[in-house]
């Protein structure tokens, strides 16, 4: 069969170097794509909400499963785009509709949909700016630290952690006011601190039936420490060493099948993935957010350690025939590193040379932001540039070989954490 991967960051690399193993996949394609996938399929110099390009490609390539990597899109409603032409009746897709989308897409949706189907989660309310000063006197009410976040998407940054009133009450007004984050901010979720440990879970769902892929732990912040400012993942774990048998358990009963429930009463057929970021609060899973789609660095660890055949359970979820599939999951630690631009997530520049060190045994660099400049050498054209994620048969050994091979990477003004998994040793 011949596949469209929509993206261009380090999971769409992550999902093209598993799907290409299989012996299902014909043709692959990826759009845009960046100077990894190219090594694996075709890139398409399409933007990833050309909705109207992607089709004609769809049309031009016979494509038979369409993967939608990032949010955006999703959002948006490609699937809605695709699912309402009769010519592409047959096309699969992975990846929810507009409405079940709004579980990333409106924070407000989510908290709204969280307390209606019981699933435990930090208390919170919403304002907007006609209920600004309703919005400063309930933080003058709360304990701190005091969560804010913006209800739409936000590329990551619209989360903000604020230590006092003073600071929260001056956020709140640059969020409704001055719209810091455009029309993302324009209602404002306020939710109190939960103390503990985060991890991801993810759920793939085929509308009825789902299975629960590997979980892991991203780090957000640029410093060692967990110090600095937020970015879009600076490494990855997986599996968590404190998310045991027990706690899973939990996490499937009181989060995952709860949700799967009430996306089926809010008449919500959700094909894809579910990227639910949790926290540990004293053994019990409280959830801080859903995504719609995997996430990123966290996929450079997750498909790794799937040792079944990708494509082939990705075809039975867009079919609706997940129950039929099974999958092994490898019992091999993954660690990923992220190498990423001098400056990010401030300013930086692109167009750096990258040598990227001979391929190693248990070691596979995916490319994030790169591509090919004119005269064929891989160059940065992101912040965040590679994930260089390794195998091993401990913490400790996936750790080391990740590192090791992420030193080795070359180009101008690298950085990478130097601490990622040791937290958990």
């Amino acid at each position: 069969m011949n596949i469209l991967i929509v993206g261009s960051g380090g999971r769409e690399h992550a999902f093209a170097w598993k799907i290409a193993q299989s012996p299902l996949c014909q043709n692959l394609y990826v759009a845009p794509g960046n100077a990894g996938t190219a090594q694996l399929a075709t890139n398409l110099p399409i933007g990833v909400n050309d909705f109207d390009a992607l089709a004609a490609a769809v049309t031009e390539h016979a494509i038979s499963l369409l993967i939608v990597g990032p949010e955006e899109p999703l959002v948006r409603g490609i699937r809605d785009y695709f699912e309402g032409k009769e010519e592409f009746r047959k096309l699969l897709i992975l990846g929810p509709d507009k409405t079940g989308a709004q579980l990333e897409g409106s924070k407000d949706f989510s908290k709204n949909f969280m307390v209606k189907y019981g699933i435990p989660t930090a208390a919170s309310q919403t304002f907007t700016r006609d209920t600004l000063e309703e919005g400063l006197a309930y933080i003058a009410s709360q304990q701190f630290p005091l969560v804010l976040k913006a209800d739409g998407l936000a590329a990551g940054k619209g989360v903000i952690i604020a230590a006092s009133a003073e600071e929260a009450q001056q956020t709140l007004r640059e969020m409704l006011v001055d719209a810091k984050f455009g029309d993302a901010s324009s209602k404002v979720v306020i939710e109190e601190y939960l103390h503990g440990i985060e991890l991801s879970v993810f759920v793939l769902s085929d509308g009825e039936n789902y299975h629960i892929l590997p979980e892991a732990k991203d780090y957000k912040r640029i410093g060692e420490g967990d110090t600095g400012p937020n970015t879009g993942g600076m490494g990855a774990v997986s599996p968590v060493p404190f998310a045991d048998d027990a706690f899973l358990k939990k996490v499937e009963e009181r989060v995952v099948r709860p949700t799967l429930t009430g996306l089926r009463s809010e008449g919500i057929r959700y094909v894809g993935f579910i990227f639910v970021g949790l926290m540990n609060v004293n053994g019990d899973p409280y959830v801080i957010e859903y995504n719609c789609r995997m996430g990123d660095p966290e996929t450079e660890v997750v498909l790794p350690r799937i040792d079944s055949d990708l494509l082939m359970i990705l075809k039975a979820a867009a079919e609706g025939k997940l129950k039929y599939v099974n999958f092994a999951v490898s019992d091999k630690t993954a660690v990923t590193t992220v190498v990423v631009a001098g400056g990010y997530p401030g300013d930086y520049e692109k167009g750096k040379t990258i040598v990227v060190p001979e391929k190693q045994n248990y070691t596979t660099i995916f490319h994030a932001g790169t591509k090919q400049s004119e005269s064929g050498q891989v160059v940065t054209n992101g912040g965040r540039v590679l994930a260089v994620t390794a195998l091993g048969t401990s913490l400790e050994e996936a750790r080391k070989r990740s590192q090791t091979a992420a030193a080795s990477v070359q180009y101008e003004g690298k950085y990478y954490r130097r601490d990622i998994g040791l937290d958990l040793l």
